[in-house]
């Protein structure tokens, strides 16, 4: 049976660290790939897969609703697909297991079918910004940053990003922060191979997938970002800025730590620092990061959120 993957960044990188043999998958799709590979397999247009035949399509990625739409212009029936990013939803899209039975892991199949998370979701407000696409990420972590933006008022101060990726936190950011410089402090590239060691390499390749030219694109106000590209602190010697919004979100440990002892000190009263990953058990050095800050400066003010990673709301 043919096995095509869905996504080529942290969900694809997952799925691959979780178990799946590379040597399983076919090919990874991507809708917006101009050819090239990932992990050493092909990328291709859904549109080329080969849907002849027994096949399956891993699904890795959130967009659970147009990818649905997507596959079925292809041609892929909803039957060949299996939902891996599905636990946003109230329900579970995937109806039929038997297909994945027959080429997962039983361990891996176990953990990929997760039960949902019941999220009752907010109205909307008034005239925001912010997209469907934007809430199918992390709605709770999402939905939090619009509550915060809101709520700043007179709050001195830029909006800043440390952890850049692929963008889709900071097109947020500055959807509903349109006024305020934005700095984008990213190497664009992956991360620094020295304080990756250790990570897994379908998580590290699936960082290197990103460029501050597709960044750019997505935002609606590319005119009030400011990109720091390399590595970090060095991208931010010479600064002098007062910040009211910061994303904190490096995964690392080192790295997290030069982003507390940068930003916090910076933030302006009232303003607020988004530590992404402070609860995810994968990410451990996120906490620890946290805990050594404390060692040295003292207790934070701060609330964790229930968000899919376990974001800490830092406030001053």
């Amino acid at each position: 049976m043919r096995i095509y993957v869905w996504g080529t960044g942290c969900a694809a990188g997952d799925l691959i660290d979780a178990g799946l043999a590379i040597g399983q998958v076919t090919a990874f799709l991507d809708s917006e790939t101009d050819g090239g590979s990932f992990l050493g397999r092909p990328v291709l247009r859904p549109e080329e897969a080969d849907t002849h035949g027994e096949y399956l399509v891993l699904v890795a990625s959130r967009h659970v609703e147009e990818i649905a739409r997507q596959a079925a212009a292809c041609g892929i029936g909803e039957e060949r697909l299996l939902f891996l990013r599905d636990n946003w939803r109230l329900t579970d899209r995937n109806t039929d297991y038997g297909r994945a039975r027959e080429v997962l892991p039983p361990a891996l199949l176990a953990a990929l079918r997760n039960p949902p998370r019941a999220i009752r979701p907010l109205p909307p407000r008034p005239g925001s910004p912010l997209t469907e696409r934007d809430l199918e990420g992390d709605y709770v972590r999402v939905r939090t940053l619009e509550l915060l933006c809101a709520g700043l008022g007179d709050v001195p101060g830029a909006a800043a990003e440390l952890g850049v990726y692929r963008g889709s936190f900071a097109r947020c950011i500055n959807a509903l922060l349109p006024e305020r410089t934005l700095y984008l402090f990213d190497t664009f590239e992956g991360f620094d191979p020295a304080e990756a060691q250790g990570q897994g390499g379908g998580f590290v390749e699936a960082h290197r997938n990103t460029s501050a030219e597709t960044v750019l694109r997505l935002l609606p106000h590319p005119e009030k970002a400011v990109i720091r590209q390399g590595l970090f602190p060095a991208t931010a010697e010479g600064l002098e800025e007062r910040f009211a919004l910061v994303s904190l979100d490096v995964d690392l440990e080192e790295s997290t730590l030069a982003g507390l002892r940068f930003f916090l000190p910076r933030l302006s009263p009232g303003g607020c620092l988004l530590l992404h990953d402070y609860n995810n058990p994968r990410l451990p050095g996120v906490r620890r990061a946290v805990e050594r800050w404390e060692a040295e400066q003292g207790r934070l003010r701060a609330v964790p959120l229930c968000d899919v990673n376990g974001t800490l709301a830092i406030l001053v």
